[in-house]
């Protein structure tokens, strides 16, 4: 418990320290996941879509590091949007793998299949959501996420972006996030390469997660401030 203390607060130092240093959040992340990946992987297993897919074991990855296959998708579909977000925020499918390096979790079985998932789909969410990349649009994907989840670590993750937050009204926008992931249908489980092609607006509908929101993205200045 100690280390787990010490690594959490380390890591909370550092993240705000360079909120860009997207390896900290992986730190807190596991730090905090107690029992919530064999959990989550109950509910996957239970789930139709979650067993078809652990038993066809498919990388997400590769298909998402595909841009050609990508590019060669309908202008309004998810794959364009996805591939518009990266663009726009400046990362790649191979970042998040690279940031969360410094994870000791399972790397076999079935436990690392749903986390590599989890892992490689984040910015799909963004995407689907309608969440930039920003200091706010992350908080508040997070607090989306922690809705889907429960996992504890992304709970601490989404609590920190709210109360850091200067103002009322991107407080507003983090706890909105909750509300959606409470409302929307489970995306852990959502087969993005069947959704890929789809335009852009059926997914959204399918996956029941609303509209985009319309917010001022906030970078690191005003976050440090607080």
């Amino acid at each position: 418990m100690f280390k787990t203390a010490a690594t959490v607060i380390d890591a909370t130092r550092a993240a705000l320290a360079n909120p860009e240093d997207t390896t900290q959040a992986f730190r807190i992340a596991e730090a905090l996941s107690f029992n919530n990946p064999e959990r989550l992987l109950r509910r996957f297993r239970a789930d139709p879509t979650g067993a078809r897919l652990l038993a066809e074991r498919r990388d997400l990855l590769e298909i998402l590091t595909d841009r050609e296959r990508l590019e060669a998708m309908p202008a309004d579909s998810l794959a364009a949007a996805y591939l518009a977000f990266l663009d726009s925020e400046g990362i790649s499918a191979e970042g998040l793998v690279e940031a969360s390096a410094v994870s000791s979790e399972a790397t076999d079985g079935d436990v690392a299949f749903l986390r590599a998932r989890m892992r490689d789909s984040h910015d799909l969410w963004h995407t689907v959501m309608g969440y930039q990349g920003d200091l706010l649009g992350e908080s508040a994907l997070l607090a989306f996420t922690f809705a889907q989840t429960g996992h504890p670590g992304v709970g601490f993750l989404a609590g920190l972006g709210f109360v850091l937050a200067p103002e009322r009204a991107i407080r507003r926008v983090i706890t909105d996030g909750f509300k959606r992931g409470r409302r929307a249908g489970w995306l852990v489980a959502a087969d993005w390469a069947e959704l890929l092609p789809m335009p852009i607006g059926e997914v959204r509908e399918r996956l029941g997660v609303g509209a985009p929101p319309v917010y001022e993205p906030v970078r690191e200045s005003r976050f440090a401030m607080a």
